[in-house]
């Protein structure tokens, strides 16, 4: 896929233009954006999910009594009959479990891995939904089975419904609607109102995107210079010699506060450090992802992939990979940016490695952040 290309999950569109005249900007809806779509998971497969641990789940039921919602894992037993009315399940980061999932979110990866989240994958009975909401993220709906009707608008008023456990429009006003059938997909710039209604059973694979909230990223980057801080700014103190005796002890010092701001300024203008802990955090896996390291030892003869659980990035002087920073040049850099963009390397091209790159491949493989390769590439 180039960006370039015209493509069929966008209605035609290339990845370029979609990203020009849609993306956080307006609806679109494409039919039939994957022909004969047969979803790799059924019902049973996703009920079982949810009831793992460390598999993020919801389950919410809108019943006369008012809206309900509860937090997984979600035994078999824990949800109502399917012939039951106006409920669903929800469940998260379906890709992190399951391969067909996870090669459908390769399908999206015109937009940077940056901001590519996950597969929420929710199953409702009849009527089921999660009432008129607007999310703060950029979402693809693809249907996967049965029918679900969208109603959507560009929503002005945000106000909620007070006191219950989802956040609720309070005054949805639509604009558009239409319903979908399997194949069809509707993409939702952020904070676009919509309503989604199950007719008769049907499943739903949302496509999201991470959007970090400014607070968000000033704490993971603040807190992770406060580490390098000490040690790349060295110990030397403040000093005060011409510092005059005081008739009002409690007052700080103007001198002090300038120190102060001194040493923050100089901590903010290593770029090289600030862009090396963006990339960190960016790669982080999610809490809820574990490697199992392997016995076998690492071998590149077969070539390498990464894991589903695993995040690789980089920029122009350094690789991320599961939340660690490499600085890489000349082949090792090309060839190891391959790996991140393609998600795996040829045998032949990890042959290709220098010394240093090969034994950091291979301790990604011991760790279990690689696989080894099963498809030549």
């Amino acid at each position: 896929m180039t960006s370039n290309q015209a493509l069929a999950l966008l209605g035609g569109l290339t990845p370029s233009q979609f990203m020009k005249r849609h993306w956080q900007k307006k609806p679109l809806l494409v039919r039939n954006a994957i022909a004969d779509f047969k979803p790799c998971i059924g019902r049973s497969e996703l009920v079982a999910l949810a009831a793992q641990e460390g598999v993020e789940s919801r389950l919410i039921v809108d019943s006369p009594k008012g809206w309900r919602m509860k937090h997984g894992p979600l035994g078999k037993r824990s949800l109502p009959p399917f012939a039951q009315k106006k409920w669903t399940f929800l469940v998260q980061g379906v890709d992190l479990h399951h391969d067909g999932a996870h090669a459908l979110l390769q399908q999206f990866r015109f937009v940077p891995d940056a901001r590519l989240d996950d597969v929420m994958i929710s199953y409702a009975s009849d009527g089921g939904g999660v009432g008129p909401h607007f999310d703060s993220y950029d979402v693809f709906l693809l249907q996967a089975h049965g029918q679900r009707r969208w109603r959507i608008g560009r929503q002005k008023d945000l106000s909620l419904v007070p006191g219950l456990p989802l956040k609720i429009l309070q005054n949805f006003e639509a604009e558009e609607e239409f319903v979908l059938n399997p194949g069809d997909m509707l993409y939702l710039p952020p904070k676009y109102a919509h309503d989604g209604i199950a007719e008769g059973e049907c499943m739903t694979w949302s496509i999201g995107f991470r959007s970090p909230q400014q607070g968000e990223l000033a704490r993971e980057l603040l807190l992770g210079l406060a580490d390098e801080a000490f040690e790349d700014l060295g110990d030397a103190v403040y000093r005060d010699p011409r510092q005059p005796a005081v008739d009002h002890p409690a007052a700080i010092p103007a001198d002090l506060g300038v120190f102060a701001r001194q040493v923050v300024d100089k901590a903010l203008k290593n770029p090289q450090l600030m862009d090396s802990l963006l990339g960190e955090y960016l790669t982080e896996p999610k809490s809820s992802v574990w490697f199992a390291p392997s016995e076998v030892p690492p071998d590149l003869s077969l070539g390498v992939r990464l894991d589903r659980g695993s995040k690789m990035m980089y920029d122009q002087q350094q690789l991320f990979i599961n939340g660690e920073s490499f600085k890489v040049g000349g082949q090792d850099a090309r060839l190891l940016r391959q790996l991140a963009d393609e998600r795996g390397l040829s045998a032949a091209s990890c042959r290709k490695l220098s010394p240093s790159a090969q034994e950091a491949v291979l301790d990604w493989l011991s760790a279990a952040w690689l696989l080894p390769l099963e498809v030549p590439i």
